[in-house]
């Protein structure tokens, strides 16, 4: 008799024989029932073992049922089919089945109702076919054949197209391309050239409605000039003669008449505070245009404060004063740290110094913040000259700026060079400008006469030379007295030779 246990074995393995006859896994996982046999498989199958059992019970006398119905159990389809851990599925009772040994031979019992002594046959079950080996598999593998799916098609050759022809590009298509090409370059240009427009930017805090805004634009407009005035500049010229080490420039204009006297007009010198003219001109245009508010503070930084000339540097830093008064400060007492205060609000020094060339100055050009000792300031006659003639004819600004900028300069403190060589009735409105190598005094003047001329006499100097006061004086007797006169008509530009006066000097202000 074998143990319990080799019964539970020899049933574990009959199920797993089963489990691979009827659908392995699946089956034995989700208890599937496998489809019944027909009854002729089953006697195929039962046939041998049964008629030799029962041949041999009833050769010993025994009953051969239980033998059948040991058979039939075995062989039953109808038996339920346990599902996933042994389960069987739901609505299904379990039947109690005849365990078998691991060798695959039945246990024998004594049969009630046989004769003593006697027991059952064994049954012997096909046996579990041997596991190939590892090399078996392999060679099975490389005698199989391949195998082609349905799905797999042989690969379809490419279709090739012809491919078009270029057309020859025509004369009207390159033109076309370099439209477009020169629209694209002089679109980038223009915006880069306005993003590096300092004139465009506006003041922050600046109220645009509290006068109308005049958009004075100023031209390039060169200074007219018809006939050159030869007795007046060989008198000027024999008094530079008697004085020695002394180099003036001097520019004389009649507004009027548009009669001249140039001599050494166009040479680029040292500017002094003759820079704070065209600053207050910019400074005034800024107001035209509603940037800046003649009321609006401006507070004195610690990095603006000047020495030499003007009162505002010995106020504490920060003090505020309003603009009106700063410029006012810059052009009555020449106040440097006034100047600087100005050209910060009109945006430094670079952004002037556009603005002087648009007005056709060639000259004038800011470098350092004032004081300016060392005369890398410079400006020229001929620029003082024309910016004076610009401004009285209302190209600069508007007519109340420019009425503001006059009085101004009316008032200037230091009145000892072009002043002193005026006759009585004579009004001027001027700018001077003092360092140790420079003396210049510039100025718009009028005569008792009603005359109306500009003077710019800047004289070049040995350091602190006080015979340029008396030079630039003498020079402003010869002019009043050559303007103060009533003078005849000059003819104009269209009926001298083209181009050119008595000296042979172009009379068309160069660029």
């Amino acid at each position: 008799m074998r143990s319990h246990r080799d019964s539970n074995a020899s049933s574990v393995f009959n199920t797993g024989i089963g489990m691979k006859k009827s659908g392995g896994l699946v089956n034995l996982l989700f208890g599937r029932r496998r489809k019944p046999r027909s009854r002729a498989s089953n006697r195929v199958a039962v046939a041998p073992t049964l008629g030799a059992a029962q041949s041999d019970r009833r050769a010993e006398g025994r009953s051969v049922e239980p033998v059948l119905s040991r058979t039939r159990s075995r062989h039953d389809s109808s038996k339920p089919k346990r599902g996933f851990l042994g389960f069987l599925p739901l609505g299904q009772k379990s039947r109690k089945t005849p365990s078998v040994p691991a060798s695959g031979v039945r246990s024998t019992k004594r049969n009630p109702t046989a004769q003593s002594g006697k027991t059952d046959r064994v049954l012997n079950f096909p046996k579990k076919p041997a596991r190939p080996t590892l090399d078996e598999l392999r060679s099975r593998r490389q005698d199989r054949a391949p195998r082609h799916h349905a799905l797999f098609t042989p690969p379809i050759n490419p279709i090739h197209f012809p491919r078009p022809r270029n057309r020859p590009e025509t004369f009207f298509l390159y033109a076309l391309r370099l439209l477009i090409l020169g629209v694209g370059l002089g679109v980038i240009s223009g915006t880069v050239l306005s993003v590096w427009d300092p004139t465009a930017r506006l003041t922050a805090g600046a109220n645009l409605t509290a006068e109308p805004k005049l958009e004075k634009v100023a031209e390039e407009v060169p200074l007219r000039l018809t006939q050159e005035l030869i007795p007046l500049k060989t008198q000027i010229k024999a008094l530079m003669a008697k004085n020695t080490g002394l180099s003036p420039s001097v520019m004389l204009v009649d507004l009027d008449s548009h009669s001249y006297v140039d001599i050494g007009g166009s040479d680029v010198v040292a500017a002094a505070s003759t820079i704070k003219l065209p600053i207050l001109i910019a400074f005034f245009q800024d107001v035209d245009q509603g940037k800046i508010q003649l009321d609006q503070p401006i507070a004195m930084r610690k990095d603006l404060v000047a020495t030499e000339a003007g009162e505002m540097q010995y106020q504490p830093v920060g003090s505020k004063f309003s603009a009106i008064k700063t410029v006012t400060e810059m052009i009555t007492s020449s106040d440097n740290t006034a100047t600087n205060m100005i050209i910060d609000l009109l945006g430094g020094m670079e952004s002037l110094n556009q603005r002087f060339k648009s007005w056709g100055l060639t000259g004038t050009m800011l470098r350092n913040p004032l004081p300016d000792v060392a005369g890398t300031n410079t400006t020229s006659a001929r620029d003082m000259a024309q910016m004076l003639s610009q401004l009285s004819d209302v190209k600069l600004v508007s007519g109340k700026s420019r009425d503001r900028i006059f009085d101004m300069m009316r008032r200037v403190q230091y009145n000892t060079l072009l002043p002193k060589g005026l006759g009585e009735g004579a009004t001027i409105a001027h700018k001077t400008g003092t360092i140790g190598t420079m003396l210049a005094d510039v100025g718009l003047i009028d005569t008792a006469t009603g005359q109306r001329y500009v003077a710019a006499v800047l004289v070049k100097r040995p350091k602190d030379e006080d015979r340029a006061n008396e030079l630039i004086q003498q020079i402003s007797r010869l002019g009043y007295q050559a303007f103060n006169q009533k003078q005849a008509v000059v003819p104009s530009v269209k009926d001298q030779p083209k181009g050119r006066g008595e000296s042979g000097r172009s009379q068309i202000a160069q660029p």
